[in-house]
């Protein structure tokens, strides 16, 4: 269950398109984000395989002409 003060707070501070799309019940929506947002953290973590890596510049595979240098 989530937090009703967190809950209250984001249906306070819905995004413009959330609040485009409408809701006769702008807490119930932000529960509904909020839950979405919490199974997306859950899933991330059982799914190792599918998280986004955050790398540096340095780090990144090459591109272009340095591909072609390097034989990438």
């Amino acid at each position: 269950m989530i937090d009703d003060d967190r809950v209250s707070q984001r249906a306070e501070d819905l995004l413009p398109e959330e609040l485009a799309a409408g809701s006769d019940d702008p807490k119930a929506q932000a529960e509904a984000l909020l839950a979405d947002s919490e199974d997306r953290e859950h899933y991330r973590e059982t799914a190792p395989d599918l998280r986004i890596d955050h790398r540096t510049s340095d780090e990144a595979a090459a591109t272009g002409d340095e591909a072609a240098a390097t034989g990438g």
